[in-house]
């Protein structure tokens, strides 16, 4: 018999019992079925970050020529370069 999952108060609360707790012990992921969330976004953090000005206009020249905003490029870019580094880890 697994264990009952608790009721959570807040999100923070649920992430921070599942940070600790196996999750084997209250699910039998045997039984698990994959699904797919198309509508499921994921969550984001707004940071500052200083970049020389030069920098910044050659990212703005450069999504313009994509039609692109500078912020959606840079996040392309990032992205891309993570996944190449992560294959090398």
């Amino acid at each position: 018999m697994k264990k009952k999952i608790p009721k959570f108060k807040s999100e923070a609360e649920e992430q921070k019992f599942w940070s600790e707790a196996d999750s084997t012990e209250y699910i039998d992921w045997k039984k698990a079925k994959r699904m797919v969330l198309p509508n499921l976004k994921p969550s984001i953090r707004t940071i500052s970050l200083r970049l020389p000005e030069s920098m910044l206009e050659e990212l703005k020249l450069l999504a313009n020529k994509r039609d692109v905003p500078y912020q959606s490029l840079l996040k392309m870019f990032l992205s891309e370069r993570i996944e190449k580094e992560l294959k090398y880890v």
